[in-house]
């Protein structure tokens, strides 16, 4: 398995943007690799549960994954037509999420927040 999901992994790195594991399969397979479906999506899910990986879902609901520069907390701008990705700070968000989760007693207040748009090269 660790062929494997670093071959996974060295996939997800040589991309821009978010891929479905379906996509990475693709490519896998079109490369030579003899990896199965099953496997892409257990190396994904693992790298997934260890942080390795961000994972968000499309308007559509399909899981798809992006080997991220950091591990710090982050968010992502991403283009709806070629799925390039920018890892993005966000503090008003950061502030926002722990007074609204203060304001109603809430505490170990955490968020998802992806911003969706059309990167400059898809609108040129």
């Amino acid at each position: 398995m660790t062929t494997r999901r670093e071959a996974v992994r060295r996939a997800l790195t040589e991309s821009s943007g978010f891929r479905s594991a379906q996509d990475l399969y693709a490519d896998l397979r079109a490369d030579g690799s003899k990896i199965g479906l099953t496997t892409v999506y257990r190396a994904l899910q693992a790298m997934s549960d260890s942080g390795e990986v961000d994972v968000l879902r499309t308007d559509e609901g399909e899981a798809v994954y992006r080997a991220c520069d950091t591990e710090d907390h982050h968010h992502h701008l991403v283009c709806r037509v070629c799925s390039t990705a920018v890892e993005i700070e966000g503090p008003a968000v950061e502030r926002w999420a722990a007074e609204i989760g203060a304001q109603h007693g809430f505490t170990e207040v955490t968020h998802t927040v992806e911003v969706f748009g059309t990167c400059a090269r898809c609108s040129a």
